[in-house]
């Protein structure tokens, strides 16, 4: 096998086991599947040129949602949000109005979305896709303490937000 079907191999490998946490990954980040799968395919794209450049292929899976997270900022960095017309929307009776959702998902869904940045990425890191925060603190080049300030302080913004007790010492 030559030099180039070997890289392809060994990236088309790597690409079959992570892309599923990426697209979950890119999802909480995207909150829309579909922008979600199109940031995944440029972040793949982006990876597949500079795969030469990966050293450890350990490192890969840091290194692939590090692309998914820029390329997720580059999409907002040129997109301009489409308008809906409510109006119209309300007129016509659409579906998407009247979906039923259960609604205690809906709120912490929502609760989710509210977090800032900082605190949302990593509590999705950890709970959603399995992270420790030793990998979430190389991930987002932060420190471990950090990490866990992060954690402790946004399942304490949920909680508030979803009316629950407020605790300062019972997670740390």
């Amino acid at each position: 096998m030559n030099d180039d079907k070997l890289r392809q191999a060994r990236f088309g490998a790597l690409c079959e086991t992570l892309r599923p946490d990426l697209v979950r990954f890119a999802f909480w980040l995207a909150r829309d599947r579909a922008l979600a799968e199109d940031v995944v395919q440029e972040a793949l794209l982006r990876a597949w040129r500079s795969f030469d450049a990966l050293e450890d292929e350990g490192k890969a899976k840091q290194w692939m949602l590090t692309i998914v997270r820029r390329e997720h900022a580059r999409v907002w960095e040129r997109k301009r949000l489409e308008v809906q017309d409510l109006d119209a929307l309300v007129r016509a009776e659409a579906d998407v109005l009247a979906a039923p959702e259960d609604a205690a998902v809906g709120e912490m869904r929502e609760a989710l979305f509210r977090l800032e940045d900082d605190y949302r990425e990593p509590l999705v890191l950890q709970v959603m896709m399995g992270y420790t925060t030793g990998e979430i603190a190389a991930h987002m080049g932060l420190t471990q303490g950090a990490v866990l300030t992060r954690l402790f302080r946004a399942r304490q913004k949920l909680r508030k937000a979803l009316g629950g007790p407020d605790t300062t010492e019972e997670e740390q």
